[in-house]
C-alpha cells in the first residue's frame, strides 16, 4: 500500500502544456568531471540513472559549451557536431529508462574562460582568470546566437528533454548584461534593451530550430551581488522578455564567481536566497525555478509551500545521497545523506581537474566502480573505532551483507563531532546521524564507550578487523608546554564557553583556523538577517545588484593570535573554494594572523616567540595548540605482529593528512575489498 507523503508540494506534478514534470525536484547543473571522456561515458549515465531511477523529475547536465572558444578549460565539453550525438544518447537513454526528464545546459564560458581564446563583450579581464578576452565582433555575436541555437537543436536530437541557458554566475551572456563588463557602444551594448539582447535573440533562435514542445529553461541571474549589477527593475523587465521570447522556465542564479560573497557554502543559511525568487513570482506567469542551500525534503517543501518557487532546484545534495526523492516521497528523511556544503569532494575536486564525487558519499560518480551489490560471501567484521571513517566502513560492509560488529570508546562521530561546534559547520552533525540511522537499520551490532583492547580481540576468529581508532592531538616540543593556561584544540573545543578574551593560538591549518572562528563568532549565525548585513547582502533591493556596503562590525573584544612556523600566507593551503572566506571573516574580526613564527617558551607572562628575529611576548590567557595530529594505532601493531587478518584506515593510518573526505573513503574502500 503506498505511503501518503509529508510532502505533497514537493510531490506534486508540474503540468507544463506540452508536457508535465512528476514532482517538483530538479537535479541542478554540477560538473562531474566525465563528461569529456568517451571512455567515461557509461560512468556518467550510471550516475545520471540512479537519481532517476530514485524519482527526481528533472536532471540539468553540467555546463557543455556549443563552440571552442566558450569552453571554461581547452578540454571542457562541447556539442556542436553530429559525431557527438552518439555519445550523449547513452546519458538520455539511460535517464530515460524512468520516468525522469532531462535538460543539457548550455554554458559559454566569456571571460571566465581558462584560456587563451576567451572571448567576451569587451575586452576586459576577470579577477579569476589570467587571461585577458578578446572583444567579439558583431558578426561573431550572431554567429553565437546560431551556434547555441545547433547544440540545443543537437541535443534534442540526441534525445534531451530540453536545455537550459546559462545567463548568470558571471558568464558570458550575464557579462553582456552587465554594464561592468560590457563597454560596447553598438546594437549589443549601452542601454539596457541593448545589453539584454543576446539573451532574448538566443531564446528566440533556439525556440525557432526546435519547435514548441522542448523545454527551454532560462538561468537568470537575480541577484549580481556586486556593485554594477542589474536594478531589480531590470532583472523583472528582463524576466518578462525572457517569458515573451519563448522560455518554458526561469532558474535562479545568485552572484558571480568573482564577487567576495558565499551563497552556497556551508556558512550560508539554509535557503538563503529563496526571497529572490518570490519576490519575482508576481511579475512572470511561467514556472519559477529557486535554488542554493536547500538541501532537505523540509525546506524544499516549507519553500514551496511559502509560494517562493514553482520548483527546487538542488545540485550538490543528489551528490550526497542519490535516493533523496523516494526516501522524501516515502516519509523517510531522517535516511536522508544530507548535504554538508563542505564543497571538499564537489567543486574543490573539479577546481583540481580530478572527478566530482563527495565527501559523505564517496559511491557519487563512482557507481561503476563501487555498485550497489552484495558481497560473495557473508563475513564477520569488528570495527574498533566509529569516527567517519569506522562508520562508513561498518555501514559499507553492513550493505554488502557482513556481519558486522562495531566499538567506539565514546559515542559516534570522533573528530567530526568536533568540526560540528565550529560555526558554518553545525551541519556536520547530520553526517553522524546519517550513519547511525543507517546502522540501525542494517541490524549492525555496535558498542559505544567500549575501548577494544588487544586482550579482547587476540583470540577472535573473525574474517577481519578493522582499526579505526583516529587521532590524538600533536604536542609540540615547547618549554612550558605543562602550563595551566595551555590546552589542546580538542579541550578548548569542548569547553569553549569557559576561554576568556587574549588567546594564541599555534597552528595556523584548518583547525587552527576553526578554532579561531569558532572563538570570533559565537553565537553570530543564530540571526540570518546579521549575516546578510555581515557580508552587504540589501535585500531591499534599494542598490544595484543588491549589495551594499558591509557594516561596520561591533568592536570585538577579544583579542586573537593565529600563529604558524611557516613564512607564508595562513591558510594558504586551505579549500580553494571556501578557504578566501575563511580568511576574509578572520582579518574582518581582526585575528592577528603571524608567519616565520619560532616559539621560545610558555610561562606566567604568556607565549614567547620570535618574529622576523624580534623576540614578541605575548600576554594571553590561554594557549591553544593546533600543531596536527598523531595517530592512535597501536592496536593494530599488536594485532598485526601476531598474524591477525587486521586493516587500518582513517586518521588512525595517516593522521598527516587528515580530513574527512579521505576517512570516509578509505572506509568505503576497504569495506568493498571483503
Amino acid at each position: 500500500m503506498a505511503v501518503e507523503t509529508y510532502f505533497k508540494y514537493l510531490m506534486k506534478p508540474l503540468d507544463l502544456g506540452f508536457t508535465s514534470l512528476k514532482n517538483r525536484t530538479i537535479m541542478g547543473s554540477m560538473h562531474t568531471g566525465l563528461e569529456e571522456s568517451l571512455f567515461s561515458l557509461n560512468k556518467l549515465a550510471s550516475f545520471y540513472q540512479e537519481r532517476a531511477k530514485a524519482g527526481v523529475a528533472l536532471i540539468i547536465t553540467g555546463g557543455i559549451s556549443p563552440v571552442f572558444n566558450g569552453r571554461l578549460t581547452l578540454f571542457s565539453s562541447q556539442l556542436s557536431s553530429y559525431l557527438q550525438v552518439l555519445k550523449h544518447r547513452k546519458v538520455t537513454q539511460a535517464v530515460h529508462q524512468y520516468d525522469c526528464k532531462i535538460c543539457l545546459q548550455i554554458l559559454h564560458a566569456g571571460r571566465y574562460a581558462f584560456h587563451p581564446f576567451a572571448v567576451a563583450p569587451s575586452a576586459i579581464k576577470a579577477p579569476i582568470s589570467p587571461f585577458k578576452p578578446r572583444a567579439l565582433s558583431n558578426r561573431q555575436i550572431r554567429q553565437l546566437i546560431k551556434a547555441f541555437a545547433k547544440t540545443a537543436m543537437l541535443a534534442k536530437k540526441a534525445g534531451y528533454d530540453g536545455v537550459e541557458i546559462m545567463g548568470s554566475e558571471g558568464y558570458l551572456i550575464n557579462q553582456f548584461i552587465c554594464r561592468n563588463t560590457n563597454q560596447r557602444d553598438d546594437e549589443w551594448g549601452g542601454s539596457f534593451e541593448n545589453r539584454m539582447r543576446l539573451s532574448l535573440e538566443i531564446i528566440r533562435e533556439i525556440r525557432r530550430v526546435v519547435g514548441y514542445s522542448f523545454i527551454v529553461i532560462y538561468r537568470l541571474s537575480m541577484l549580481d551581488l556586486h556593485k554594477d549589477g542589474s536594478s531589480w527593475e531590470e532583472i523583472q523587465q528582463h524576466a518578462l522578455a525572457i517569458e515573451k521570447a519563448g522560455a518554458t522556465m526561469i532558474n535562479t542564479g545568485i552572484g558571480w564567481h568573482e564577487v567576495r560573497i558565499p551563497t552556497i557554502a556551508a556558512i550560508v543559511p539554509e535557503a538563503a536566497f529563496t526571497w529572490v525568487t518570490k519576490n519575482l513570482k508576481q511579475t512572470i506567469d511561467i514556472p519559477l525555478i529557486t535554488s542554493n542551500r536547500i538541501n532537505s525534503p523540509e525546506i524544499a517543501e516549507s519553500c514551496l509551500q511559502n509560494g517562493d518557487a514553482d520548483m527546487v532546484s538542488m545540485a550538490r545534495p543528489f551528490l550526497a545521497d542519490s535516493e533523496f526523492v523516494k526516501k522524501a516521497k516515502n516519509n523517510q528523511s531522517h535516511l536522508i545523506n544530507k548535504c554538508i556544503a563542505c564543497n571538499q569532494g564537489c567543486l574543490d575536486r573539479v577546481f583540481k581537474q580530478k572527478r566530482a564525487t563527495c565527501l559523505v558519499n564517496p559511491r557519487a560518480a563512482y557507481e561503476v566502480e563501487f555498485p550497489l551489490s552484495r558481497a560473495g560471501r557473508q563475513k564477520t567484521i569488528i570495527i574498533a573505532g566509529l569516527g567517519v571513517a569506522g562508520l562508513s566502513c561498518a555501514y559499507y560492509a553492513a550493505l554488502r551483507g557482513h556481519r558486522v560488529i562495531a566499538y567506539d570508546a565514546g559515542n559516534f562521530g570522533g573528530q567530526f563531532n568536533l568540526a560540528s561546534e565550529i560555526p558554518g559547520k553545525e551541519s556536520y552533525h547530520e553526517t553522524i546521524r546519517y550513519f547511525e540511522a543507517q546502522l540501525s537499520l542494517l541490524k549492525v551490532e555496535v558498542h559505544r564507550n567500549h575501548k577494544l583492547g588487544y586482550e579482547d580481540l587476540r583470540d577472535t576468529f573473525a574474517d577481519a578487523i578493522v582499526v579505526a581508532t583516529g587521532v590524538r592531538p600533536r604536542k609540540p616540543d615547547i618549554p612550558g608546554m605543562d602550563h595551566f593556561s595551555v590546552m589542546d584544540y580538542e579541550t578548548a573545543i569542548k569547553n569553549k564557553t569557559s576561554i576568556r578574551q587574549k588567546v594564541a593560538i599555534i597552528g595556523a591549518g584548518g583547525i587552527g583556523f576553526d578554532v579561531a572562528e569558532m572563538l570570533l563568532t559565537q553565537n553570530e549565525r543564530n540571526n540570518n538577517s546579521d549575516w546578510y548585513k555581515k557580508w552587504g547582502i540589501d535585500k531591499t533591493f534599494k542598490h544595484r545588484g543588491g549589495v551594499q556596503d558591509i557594516e561596520q562590525a561591533a568592536e570585538n573584544h577579544n583579542t586573537i593570535y593565529l600563529l604558524q612556523r611557516k613564512d607564508e600566507k595562513p591558510g594558504k593551503h586551505l579549500a580553494t573554494t571556501t578557504g578566501w572566506i575563511r580568511r576574509l571573516t578572520l582579518r574582518r574580526g581582526g585575528v592577528k594572523m603571524m608567519s616565520g613564527v619560532s616559539y621560545e617558551k610558555i610561562d606566567d607572562y604568556g607565549l614567547h616567540i620570535v618574529v622576523k628575529g624580534e623576540k614578541v611576548t605575548l600576554a594571553v590567557d590561554h594557549v591553544i595548540v593546533c600543531a596536527g595530529q598523531l595517530p592512535e594505532n597501536t592496536l593494530y601493531d599488536q594485532l598485526r605482529d601476531i598474524g591477525h587478518p587486521v586493516h587500518l584506515i582513517g586518521g588512525a593510518k595517516k593522521a598527516s593528512e587528515l580530513d574527512a573526505e579521505t576517512a570516509i573513503r578509505d572506509g568505503m574502500e576497504l569495506a568493498y575489498s571483503f
